[in-house]
């Protein structure tokens, strides 16, 4: 009986053996199954996903091309000018100019092509006229030279202080130092909309614009003041204020106001002797006294900002013993480039008004007008033209009559 018992068992132990192995096996066999099956498996798409992946796929390519095309295609304005001349003062009449100061504006301008004016705030005389042809032709667009005239325009009419800080969009102001000493456009922009076009333009005539500089000047051209606001879509009486749209303005012109803000307020008739004979009886004539005495100091700090940290930074390079102040101007029209540069050395002795006025292509732009001026201003000083000369014997007041020309 135990016999039996020891077989059955036995039996039933061999049994579940048997079963566990199968159990084990069968357990191996599906999970290689279901493997299979993954990898097997695919990912059909939809027509509908399939024509939205292809429309993907072609939007990408054309913005790859897009972007491409960008990247290797820059705009660039083209100049047809020349920023270089042989020789700047064939034709010019020297004989009754400052040989000292002719010397010293020739060799600052070099082979550039442009024209220079050195003139006596004190008397309107003009000590040297380089390239004259140029100085005396109709001018050309006063870039942002003209910012001096919108400011002293908006200081006449109370718009404005040197510390008014104006709104130019968002959280963004600045004052008036800072917008002549960086030209900021928008500034001007937003002085000329306020001022509007009528009071631009009393403003622009009172300063001279439009009109003959000198006094029997032969060849002098009175330059081009618009009788109305140019069109909107050119930027209407804001882009006047700012890049001068529209306007035509010669170097003498701009040497005319600078000497007045240099001297004071009285502008003078320019003159340029001829001869040693008109020299010996230079007389100063005043064309009108200028209400702008009280605004001057207004406008100082940018003019003096321009040269010291401003876009006229580049005259240090070449001169800082003595303070100079200006204004620079860049701009473009039919494929000449015009540099602008108006300044005055504010010195004790010798202080002389230098206008550099440059035309060309990509070399010619504001910045290089002034460091041609600091150029100018250094020759001078390497003169001694800013020491104290001996007295010379009063000359006559200057005469205040009244032209028609």
């Amino acid at each position: 009986m135990s016999a039996n018992k020891f077989a059955t068992a036995r039996l039933l132990s061999l049994a579940v053996i048997f079963l566990l192995i199968q159990s084990t096996f069968a357990a191996t066999i599906s999970n290689r199954s279901l493997t299979s099956q993954r990898k097997a498996r695919s990912v059909k798409e939809s027509p509908h996903a399939r024509r939205h992946m292809r429309h993907l796929a072609r939007s990408r390519r054309v913005k790859s091309r897009t972007v491409h095309s960008l990247k290797k295609h820059h705009y660039y304005e083209r100049f047809y000018a020349s920023s270089y001349s042989d020789d700047i003062t064939d034709g010019d009449i020297a004989a009754g100019e400052d040989p000292i100061v002719r010397q010293a504006a020739i060799d600052a301008m070099g082979n550039m092509n442009g024209t220079m004016l050195a003139i006596e705030p004190t008397s309107g005389r003009i000590l040297a006229m380089v390239n004259q042809k140029l100085a005396l032709s109709s001018g050309a667009q006063p870039c942002s030279t003209i910012k001096l005239s919108v400011a002293l325009a908006a200081l006449s009419e109370g718009i404005i202080t040197k510390e008014t800080q104006v709104r130019l969009g968002g959280r963004y102001h600045m004052n008036l130092t800072f917008a002549l000493a960086h030209s900021n456009n928008e500034y001007f922009e937003a002085l000329g909309r306020q001022l509007g076009f009528e009071k631009v333009e009393h403003y622009a005539h009172l300063y001279g614009l439009g009109e003959l500089a000198g006094r029997h000047i032969q060849g002098e051209k009175p330059g081009v003041y618009p009788e109305e606001e140019i069109s909107k879509k050119l930027g209407g009486v804001g882009r006047m204020c700012s890049f001068g749209e529209g306007i035509s303005m010669t170097p003498l012109q701009l040497g005319s106001l600078v000497t007045a803000i240099a001297n004071g307020g009285t502008m003078y008739y320019l003159q340029h002797p001829t001869t040693p004979a008109e020299v010996a009886n230079f007389q100063p004539i005043v064309k009108r006294h200028l209400p702008i005495a009280g605004l001057i100091p207004e406008i100082s700090d940018g003019m003096a900002g321009a040269v010291e940290y401003g876009t006229a930074r580049r005259l240090l390079a070449n001169f800082n013993e003595e303070e100079v102040l200006g204004k620079t101007g860049t701009c473009s029209r039919a494929g000449t480039r015009f540099g602008w540069f108006a300044s005055y050395a504010n010195t004790n002795f010798g202080r002389v008004v230098v206008v550099v006025f440059l035309q060309g292509g990509r070399p010619t732009f504001g910045p290089k007008a002034a460091e041609i001026a600091g150029r100018m201003y250094r020759n001078l000083y390497n003169h001694d033209f800013f020491v104290e000369k001996p007295l010379t014997p009063a000359s006559p007041a200057a005469s205040e009559m009244s032209t028609s020309d």
